[in-house]
This record gives structure tokens, C-alpha cells and sequence, in this order.
């Protein structure tokens, strides 16, 4: 299976029609326990709930106008596409990989990251942001109840 990160937003009728199937994709699973469509030979196929829920999610974002880009756990990234992905830039997510924050491998002269390792510097970075912001919270109510 090739793996591309091709950029594009999708289409209005692309829009359109994903608004519709995930829809349809909501209705049946409210049905039924997962989705049942045909397969090549007309014998019945069934999608489990969670990959329903899946096809769901990501036609949902379609539907808003979203770019979805689909990346296999054990894939490779350039560090443009980890950077891309964090939503920073490429010098900033080498200053991470430097540190320490972020794994790598060295393929030639070029750094490879894997996807479950940046996953995991996401959720890191992700869990620290949830905690500060928990801990502003904190000193805000301690502050207030001493000014009462």
C-alpha cells in the first residue's frame, strides 16, 4: 500500500457527498451493531462499530471542508510531514529532536520519525498543557478566596 501525504482540500460536491454518507454511515450504525455492506463476491461484510465510528469521524471533517490526511502507525515521517503535523515548523521540531523531546532515526543524512513516536510527544505535550492550565485554575480560586 503506497504511503502519500498528498495535501488537498476537498471538493464541495466531495463536501456534499461525505456530509450525506457519514449520515447514512450514523443512521445504520444506530440500527444495527456496526455496518453491513456487500462485498465483491455480494456476500454480506461487516464493519465493526469503532471502525464505524472511524469512517464517521473522518467524513465528518471532510464534510466540514477539512484536509484529512490518513498515516499508518508504523510509518516513517520526514520531518516536514512530523512538523506539518504538530503544526509547527521544521526548524522548531528539530530543536525538539535535539533536546531529546522527540526520537528519530538517521536514514543517510536524513532524519526519519516515527508516527507513534511523535503520537506520543503530542500527547505528552498535550497531558503538560492540560496540567498548567489545571494549576492556573488553582491559583486563580486560591487568589480569590483570599481577596473574599
Amino acid at each position: 500500500m503506497q504511503q502519500t501525504l498528498e495535501k488537498r482540500l476537498p471538493t464541495k460536491e466531495e463536501i456534499r457527498n461525505a456530509a450525506s454518507a457519514a449520515t447514512a454511515l450514523a443512521i445504520a450504525m444506530e440500527m444495527d451493531d456496526g455496518i453491513v455492506i456487500n462485498g465483491q463476491d455480494g456476500s454480506p461484510v461487516t464493519i465493526a462499530p469503532t471502525i464505524g465510528r472511524q469512517l464517521i469521524e473522518l467524513l465528518g471533517h471532510i464534510s466540514n471542508g477539512e484536509m484529512v490526511t490518513l498515516v499508518p502507525t508504523g510509518a516513517m515521517l520526514t520531518t516536514q510531514q512530523a512538523a506539518d503535523m504538530l503544526n509547527v515548523s521544521r526548524p522548531f521540531l528539530i530543536k525538539l529532536i535535539k533536546r531529546g523531546e522527540i526520537e528519530c532515526e538517521t536514514v543517510g543524512s536524513h532524519r526519519r520519525i516515527k508516527t507513534t513516536d511523535l503520537m506520543d510527544y503530542r500527547e505528552r505535550r498535550s497531558q503538560a498543557q492540560h496540567d498548567a492550565m489545571a494549576q492556573l485554575v488553582q491559583m486563580g480560586q486560591e487568589a480569590e478566596a483570599k481577596g473574599s
